[in-house]
C-alpha cells in the first residue's frame, strides 16, 4: 500500500489516539466504534510500513516512526482545517494558536487572558479545550496543541517522560482551599482546621484512574465518605451550596463559587501545594504563540495568590 493513499480519516483518528493515549478514548472522542478506530490506525500502519503505535498496558506510546507520520500528519490536518475555514470566509490574519488547559484555569485565567489578547491581538485565533494534564501533555507531542495549562502536585515532577522533555514554566503556586457549605459549622471561621476534616462527607470526582478521590482533601487520615460524584467543578460547587459535603478547589475556584458556598484556607498540617504549569515543545514558538503565552502570564499575575474570602 502506497502512504500517499493514506485517508484523511485515518489521519484524524491516528491523531486522537497518540492525543488521548488509548483507543478507547480516542472512539470516544471522535464518536467512532473502537473496531473502527482499529481498523484506520491498521490501515494507517500498513502504508508507512511500521509500527506507529507501541501498544501497552495502560495505553498506546507513539514511535519514532509515529512521530514522524504524526508531524507531517498535523500540517496535512492543519491546511485541510484553514481551507475549510477561508472557504465559509473566515480568513486568519494573526494566526491561529490551539490551547489546552486542566479545568481549574478554565474558571478565571484563561477567560481573563484571552479578553486581553482580544483587546491587544485581535487578529490571533485562540481555539482551546479542557483535559486532564497527562491527555494534554499527549496532545502537546502529537501535534494537536501549541500550549498547555498543566497541573501538578507534590512531589512535583515533569508530566511525562519523553523525549524531548517540555518546556515548562510555572505561573501560580497556591494551596488548596476548601469549599463548605455557607450553613455548615466548619464555615464559621475565617479557615478550617485540618483535624476538623474527619468524619466529613466529601464530594469527590469520577472513580477512574489518578482522578478517583480528587476533590477530597489530601493525606485525610481515614476512608472518607464519598456523597457525590462529579467530574464537572461547577457541579461540584452547586452541590457543595446544596449542602451534599465538602470539595478541595483551587483558590482560582472561589470568584466561582455560587451562593451559599465559603472558600476557606485548610491550617494545622502540612498545606497541599498545587501548580499550574504553562507548556510546549522546546522548538522557538511562534509569533501568535509567544503572544498568547505572554497573556497567560499576565493573567496568572493578576489572580490573588491566596484564598479570597466571599464572606457568605
Amino acid at each position: 500500500m502506497d502512504f500517499t493513499d493514506v485517508s484523511l480519516t485515518a489521519l484524524r483518528v491516528f491523531r486522537a489516539v497518540a492525543e488521548q493515549g488509548t483507543f478507547t478514548a480516542a472512539a470516544q472522542a471522535l464518536g467512532y466504534t473502537q473496531s473502527a478506530v482499529s481498523r484506520q490506525i491498521a490501515s494507517i500502519e500498513r502504508a508507512a510500513g511500521a509500527e506507529l503505535l507501541e501498544r501497552r498496558r495502560e495505553g498506546v506510546r507513539v514511535t519514532a516512526a509515529g512521530r514522524v507520520v504524526m508531524r507531517h500528519a498535523t500540517v496535512v490536518l492543519e491546511e485541510i482545517d484553514a481551507a475549510a475555514r477561508e472557504l465559509s470566509g473566515r480568513p486568519e490574519e494573526g494566526g491561529t494558536v490551539r490551547l489546552g488547559w486542566v479545568p481549574t484555569a478554565g474558571t478565571t485565567l484563561v477567560p481573563q487572558a484571552l479578553a486581553a489578547l482580544r483587546r491587544s491581538d485581535p487578529g490571533v485565533r485562540v481555539t482551546s479545550r479542557e483535559g486532564g494534564t497527562a491527555t494534554l501533555a499527549r496532545a502537546l507531542r502529537a501535534g494537536g496543541i501549541d500550549l498547555a495549562l498543566l497541573s501538578s502536585a507534590p512531589p512535583f515532577r515533569a508530566p511525562d517522560t519523553e523525549s524531548p522533555p517540555l518546556v515548562l514554566q510555572t505561573l501560580t503556586e497556591r494551596a488548596l482551599c476548601l469549599a463548605v457549605p455557607a450553613a455548615h459549622p466548619l464555615a464559621r471561621g475565617e479557615y478550617v482546621d485540618v483535624a476538623d476534616l474527619r468524619g466529613q462527607r466529601w464530594i469527590a470526582g469520577p472513580s477512574a484512574g489518578a482522578d478517583r478521590l480528587m476533590g477530597v482533601w489530601p493525606g485525610l487520615d481515614e476512608r472518607p465518605e464519598i456523597a457525590h460524584t462529579a467530574r464537572d467543578w461547577l457541579a461540584k460547587l452547586h452541590l457543595v451550596a446544596a449542602g451534599g459535603g465538602l470539595t478541595t478547589v483551587s483558590p482560582a475556584m472561589a470568584a466561582a463559587a455560587p451562593p451559599g458556598v465559603r472558600v476557606l484556607p485548610v491550617r494545622g498540617g502540612p498545606q497541599e501545594v498545587r501548580r499550574l504549569l504553562l507548556a510546549r515543545l522546546p522548538q522557538p514558538p511562534t509569533e501568535p504563540v509567544r503572544r498568547l503565552a505572554a497573556a497567560l502570564r499576565a493573567a496568572a499575575v493578576a489572580e490573588a495568590n491566596s484564598c479570597p474570602q466571599d464572606g457568605r
